[in-house]
């Protein structure tokens, strides 16, 4: 897991815990407030599982070029 994956997870996180937080209180704009959050985490954490998939590619590749 990189820095990407980690910090994505922690906003998709916050963003859930707004929207409960909404729920009990009824306040639409604190949801709509978490559900940018959570999509903003959510990006952020493919981007950032997206980004390993590469460097695992390349590591993979320069792996078997050596050999």
């Amino acid at each position: 897991m990189n820095r990407d994956e980690i910090k994505g997870k922690a906003e998709s996180i916050k963003g859930k815990v707004k929207q409960a937080a909404a729920d009990l209180t009824d306040d639409q704009d604190l949801h709509d407030e978490g559900a940018v959050d959570e999509a903003a985490g959510d990006t952020q954490e493919a981007f950032g599982r997206a980004k390993r998939k590469v460097g695992e590619a390349v590591e993979s590749a320069g792996k078997a070029i050596k050999q």
